[in-house]
């Protein structure tokens, strides 16, 4: 019987959490033992998670980025 406890928004998830789901999500998929539908489905959520990391790490640099530059500017400026 499948669980139909609903999986959060992705968009819901810190970066740790949809990580770890994605890794799964992919150890499943590599199984090869899902159904055609079930296989599109974690898929579909794959791509979804992946999407919510890809954004969460672009932030993360940003934030970098950023700090890496006002401590450059500061140094300079001494």
């Amino acid at each position: 019987m499948a669980d139909t406890t609903p999986l959060p928004d992705p968009s819901t998830l810190g970066y740790e959490a949809a990580r770890d789901e994605l890794v799964t999500i992919v150890r499943t998929l590599e199984s090869g033992q899902s159904p055609l539908e079930d296989t599109l489905a974690l898929w579909e959520r794959g791509e979804a998670l992946a999407q919510r990391c890809r954004a969460i790490l672009s932030g993360a640099q940003e934030r970098l980025d950023s700090v890496t530059a006002k401590q450059a500017g500061t140094s300079t400026d001494a």
